[in-house]
Order: C-alpha cells, then structure tokens, then sequence
C-alpha cells in the first residue's frame, strides 16, 4: 500500500491536486486494503485518512495499516470541512465517474465558503490499477483456476434438456464449494437462438442438441475477477457451427500471438476483427475485443476499436472476438491474458473444443 501511495502522491503532484476524495468501491479497496461497503479515503501528500461508521473502524483498523482511521456519522458537514482545513487542501479531486450529482452537491454544500475548487477527476486510481503486481496476477489466477475447474465438472454433468438456469447454477456451485468468494459477474448462459445475444441472461430455455451454447462466467477469489467463454455444442455440429467456430476461434488465436506490449488497444482489436471482416461477418461482430480485468471485471485497459491507450506489461485482458447471427446463435471464445515480457501471457487453461465429452 505504500508503494501504491507513493505512486499516487506522485500523480497528484502532476495534476496540481491537493488532495483526492476517493470513494469508489475498487478504488477504495486498492489504495487502502478496505473492504467495507462505507468509506472515504483522503489523501494528500502527507495525510492519509479512512472515513468510515461505527460498523467498520473495527474492520478497518485491521485491514489497513497506512491510514489513520477517523469514526464518522451523519453527512459531509460533519468531518469534511474540518479536515480539509487541517490539511490546507485548496484544490481536492473526487471520483467524478463514480460520484453521483447529489453526492456532489452534498460535497459542494458541505464545503460551503470554504475556498476549495472540486477538481474532477476520471483515470487517476483507475490507470494506477491498470498495471497489475505479481500478488494481483496471481490472485486473478486463482479465481481463474477456478472458473477453469468450474467449466471441466460442467462438461461432466451437461446433457441435453438441462436449462440454462441449470447450467449456470452447476458453475456456481462449483465455484463456491471450492473456495470462491463467488461470482464476478452474472453467468451467461446462452442456449440457441439466444446465443445471438452477447449479454443473455439465463433463464428456462433448454438445451438442445446441434445448438450452440454460449457459456460467460468467471470466479472471484481473494477480491479479484476471473472471466471466461466458452461456446460448446452438444450432439452433432452442422457445417454453420463448424464454419463459424473456427472462423471465431482462428480470430482469437490470431490476436493472441500478434498482441505485444507498446501497441494501442486498438490495434490489439483490430488483429481479430480482420480476420472475421475478412470472412465476411465484420457486421456480426459488434462489441469490443476485451477489456481489463482485476478487483472489477471490467475496467482498464480498453481493447476495442478507438482505444488510444498502449498496452504495458503486467496488464491483464481479455481476448474475446465473437460472431452472432440473429435466429440462430452466436459463438464468443474468450481467454484472459497477462503482458508478460512484451507478449501475452494465457491465463485461461480450460479446453477450446466445441464438443468436451462424449455425452451420448
């Protein structure tokens, strides 16, 4: 936490802030080691100070150890203006992508006459996040291992006439009876024609043979996100399903071994869409190649059309091209990946074949 202190102190100096509100969940979490639900942080070049209600000074006092833990009630007014004095802060920054427009006029009120400018702020936390340390790999490994073992026990169980909301509780499961702290995000499970919708939610629909079956799902463990697609097909494979997976899984392939350090999201994004603009479906391939990954299970760096920022070592991503064809399916093939020594690093071990068992 010092280190990442230290690294922030540094980015305030260049943006002239005087101190930062930080708020954000993740964020918070990052800077400081503290998990409650409740809290600020406040940070200055010498001061660092965690805000926090009676339920969590305990909590906090033992999570972190380089800030010093003030007990708060009631709104802004109450410690906010006291503490901005003390600490001569003239200029502070606050999560301005996190920060609603009540809470920042609940700010701006509190500060009443004070003369402190409210400088918004969008990247600063979220770019220091970005490049991960070994202790973050590794953890988005573990839940990575999991979602990977979570997939296996799946291909053991699924059948036919299963439902999607079957399927997906099969994942979880797993996932949590081995030592996840639960999901990242809601599993997609996605079968037939709802495979043609990227971000499907599970529900009734059953599984049939000959369709495809998009399956999104990703662990969390010790804080950090897993992410991870796989698109099986149960039965035989028609010639759409067999063109059209390969097509998908040659673009991902592709993109992994041409992905290096120094090159700009878009151009990451771009190896993958080539491949499927090629075969004619660029039209069927609608959403950004991946995104970054860590304590969230979408955040910096942007691997999509447009996405200005370069890629550095120790970035973890994922690679996820996919193709959708309205009435019948779609198929997304997704694995995370770490910049390691100028290249990617596959963090994601599960099985690629479309069909990973003989179920029948």
């Amino acid at each position: 936490m010092s280190q990442r202190l230290a690294r922030l102190r540094g980015k305030l100096a260049e943006k002239q802030y005087d101190g930062m509100l930080v708020s954000q969940a993740e964020n918070r979490r990052y800077m400081s080691g503290f998990t409650g639900s409740a809290g600020y942080l406040l940070i200055t070049e010498k001061a660092a100070v965690l805000f926090t209600d009676f339920r969590y000074t305990e909590q906090a006092g033992l999570q972190t150890k380089e800030f010093t833990i003030q007990q708060v009630s009631g709104g802004f007014e109450n410690w906010l203006p006291g503490m901005v004095q003390d600490l001569n802060v003239k200029r502070l920054a606050f999560d301005a992508l996190h920060v609603t427009y009540a809470t920042h006029q609940a700010i701006k009120k509190a500060l009443g006459e004070l003369e402190v400018e409210l400088a918004p702020d969008e990247q600063t936390v979220e770019l220091l996040r970005a490049v991960k340390e070994p202790a973050e790999v590794a953890a988005i490994e573990k839940a990575q291992g999991l979602t990977d073992g979570a997939y296996h026990h799946l291909m053991g169980v699924v059948h036919p006439g299963m439902t999607e909301v079957q399927v997906a509780w099969e994942l979880e499961k797993f996932i949590r009876e081995n030592g996840g702290d639960g999901l990242a995000f809601d599993t997609i499970v996605a079968a037939g024609p709802n495979a043609a919708r990227p971000h499907h939610r599970a529900g009734e629909t059953p599984i049939r043979e000959g369709e495809p079956i998009v399956l999104d799902f990703g662990a969390k463990a010790d804080g950090y996100c897993a992410d991870m697609t796989r698109t099986i097909c149960l039965g035989p494979q028609d010639d759409q399903f067999k063109r059209v997976y390969d097509l998908v899984l040659g673009a991902q392939l592709t993109a992994e071994a041409l992905i290096k350090s120094g090159i700009t999201g878009e151009e990451a994004d771009s190896y993958a869409r080539k491949v499927i603009d090629d075969a004619g479906f660029g039209d069927n391939f609608g959403h950004s190649l991946g995104h970054g990954i860590g304590l969230y299970v979408h955040e910096y760096p942007h691997v999509a059309k447009r996405a200005k920022n370069v890629l550095e070592d120790g970035m973890v991503f994922s690679v996820e091209p996919g193709i959708y064809i309205s009435g019948w399916g779609g198929v997304r093939i997704e694995d995370l990946v770490v910049l390691d020594d100028g290249k990617p690093r596959v963090l994601t071990k599960a099985s690629k074949l479309a069909t990973d068992r003989a179920w029948v």
